[in-house]
């Protein structure tokens, strides 16, 4: 799951970058407003975590922006203890939830959890299809011949393409949403981490397959019988 976070404080952000990462979140990291309307207009994200208080664009009209460009994704705003009026016009403008500075890590992962899982396409914490599950809560891969343990990035690909398994997705598609446009990492990585799960689909016998479909991208599909 992919989160980008609008936090002009730059200790505060790589703070927060850590927990979200360790969290198993990808996460891109911005320090204006202005930097998250290029950002959300060109990325594709999970959630948003967005601070009020930002240099060049402040977070409510981001948040007022987006929503007029017709942009559901799932906002919680970074709020000021003492702003309660600010609060209450981000909740009018369309944000999800709010959470007041300074917040408890604990807290602020369960808010992420709970916006997220409104918006989510599958709500169940466990995707199956074929004789193939994936529990999004341990990461693991299992049929009835065993299970592996995946790890963030098998996980965060095979997640992607099982949420969607009627639609064929762009390698750029799943390295955006799992790596990050701006990323130092090449999209060659994409590859490996389908190897990767290959591998693990035919180790455990499963009746499903991620098809290439040429100068196009990847699907799930249930093998014939």
């Amino acid at each position: 799951m992919r989160l980008l976070l609008v936090e002009d404080e730059k200790s505060l952000s790589k703070a927060l970058v850590k927990i979200l990462e360790h969290s198993n979140y990808s996460v891109d990291a911005v320090y204006d407003g202005e930097e998250a309307l290029d950002y959300l207009q060109s990325g594709n994200y999970d959630g948003v975590i967005l601070d009020i208080m930002m240099p060049k664009i402040d977070g409510l009209t981001v948040l007022k922006t987006i929503r007029g460009n017709n942009d559901l994704t799932p906002v919680l705003l970074l709020t000021a203890k003492s702003d309660i009026d600010d609060k209450v016009k981000g909740l009018d403008l369309g944000a999800n939830d709010y959470l007041t500075k300074p917040f408890d890590s604990k807290e602020l992962l369960a808010r992420i959890r709970s916006m997220t899982r409104v918006q989510a396409s599958v709500p169940d914490s466990i995707l199956r299809i074929g004789n193939i599950s994936l529990d999004r809560s341990t990461f693991e891969l299992s049929t009835s011949k065993g299970m592996y343990k995946l790890s963030n990035k098998e996980f965060q690909v095979l997640d992607l393409l099982m949420s969607n398994s009627n639609r064929v997705i762009s390698t750029e598609m799943i390295f955006e949403k799992i790596w990050g446009y701006d990323s130092m990492t090449e999209i060659s990585i994409v590859w490996v981490y389908l190897s990767y799960l290959r591998r693990k689909l035919t180790a455990l016998d499963a009746n499903i397959k991620i098809k290439a479909t040429r100068n196009i991208g990847y699907s799930i599909v249930v093998l014939d019988d």
